[in-house]
């Protein structure tokens, strides 16, 4: 799959993004909007204290079309009451009136502190005029969503005449069960609302759902696709291949910029009784604080893998025929660790991308879990993140 050198929008749709006030200087809202009604589909956050815009997102997405969305950073709108859901649906409302379109079009993401009322009226304000503003870089869009990110996030690919635009946000508080923190899908294929929402859950399932930053599932998750349409139909076959390559790029992406990453960690398990516990197994390793560490100092301690797949009560393990290698390089065999060179192993732990990889000897499943090492910047970043 080539994605395109710089991310650029499908036909039809564009952005706009500006500071109003929640932040000191940089952005924080963001328009995206399409010149048509488009279809969408979304899935959200299982959190059971869902963000205001979560429980207005649910009721907005029962109709099947979007003509824009409306996000912003800062302040995430969460733990608010009813008086937060009515200031979700003023922002709707203001974002609406600026495109000429129904509230019920818009969808609404919030994203930052959890517990602070939103400062609506900032928003309403300056919403104003954004219209004006819309143009064509996804990454302007992106600017305007973040948060602890160090970077803003947007990648596109062509699918015969048309194309695929991911827009997305998420460093900490990423354990997600159904998509990651912000993640916007854009397209100007034709695809009915039924079918769109079938192709992001198969790709949500092998990309942002096997995400995990810190194991916390944030109240704010949010994955949406749009499609406009202006591009007329392509083959679905080749479109669920490039969503589901865009879907886990992204995912990488996202990972790779997890608060105080410093690596990439990638875990396959395979030969595992069943796609559950492939996932499950592939989880329990990505998210040990001791494998975790062990990347970070690249320290050849791999015991630590054998104590993060026996801790899977639940999973099917065939302890003698359980296999483990890192970066390509066998650290246990049968069960057993293997006698190694540590300098070895501790420059395969040393690289960028850490690849972890381990065979369960009990079935044929396979899954990829994708992540990040904890360090001293993410416990920085964290006991600080209200008070900043």
């Amino acid at each position: 799959m080539i994605f395109h050198d710089r991310a650029r929008f499908p036909r039809g749709f564009r952005c706009a993004s500006r500071n109003v006030g929640l932040k000191p200087q940089a952005r924080d809202l963001t328009l995206f909007a399409s010149d048509v009604d488009a279809t969408a589909a979304a899935v959200f956050t299982r959190n059971q204290f869902p963000g205001a815009p979560i429980i207005l997102g649910r009721e907005t997405l029962k109709g099947g079309t979007l003509r824009a969305i409306v996000a912003n950073s800062k302040v995430s709108n969460v733990a608010t009451g009813t008086r937060g859901v009515d200031n979700a649906r003023r922002m709707a409302a203001a974002a609406a009136a600026e495109l000429g379109t129904d509230a019920g079009k818009v969808l609404v993401s919030s994203t930052g502190v959890i517990g602070v009322q939103l400062p609506v009226e900032k928003i309403e304000v300056g919403i104003r005029g954004m219209s004006v503003d819309l143009q064509a870089d996804p990454l302007v869009g992106a600017e305007g969503i973040m948060t602890t990110d160090t970077h803003p996030k947007a990648l596109s690919v062509a699918v015969g005449d048309a194309t695929i635009t991911w827009v997305a946000k998420g460093s900490g508080m990423i354990e997600p069960n159904m998509a990651t923190m912000l993640a916007y899908i854009f397209t100007d294929a034709a695809f009915d609302a039924a079918t769109l929402d079938r192709l992001l859950r198969d790709a949500v399932h092998v990309s942002f759902n096997m995400l995990s930053v810190d194991t916390d599932t944030s109240t704010s998750d949010t994955c949406a696709i749009l499609a406009n349409g202006l591009a007329g139909a392509v083959d679905e076959q080749a479109f669920r291949e490039a969503l589901i390559a865009g879907c886990i790029r992204m995912t990488e992406t996202l990972a790779r910029d997890g608060e105080g990453a410093e690596h990439l960690l990638r875990v396959t398990v395979r030969d595992a009784a069943s796609d559950t516990e492939a996932r499950y197994v592939a989880k329990a390793l990505l998210n040990s604080p001791l494998i975790k560490t062990m990347v970070h100092g690249a320290d050849p301690n791999v015991g630590r893998i054998l104590m993060a797949i026996g801790k899977c009560f639940d999973a099917t393990v065939n302890t003698s025929a359980t296999h483990a290698w890192v970066n390509g390089y066998q650290v246990v065999g049968s069960g057993v660790r293997l006698e190694f060179d540590d300098a070895t192993v501790r420059a395969a732990l040393a690289v960028e991308v850490v690849d972890l990889e381990v065979s369960l000897g009990a079935g044929t499943a396979t899954a990829r879990a994708y992540g990040c090492d904890l360090t001293k910047g993410y416990i920085d970043e964290n006991a600080a993140y209200y008070s900043s």
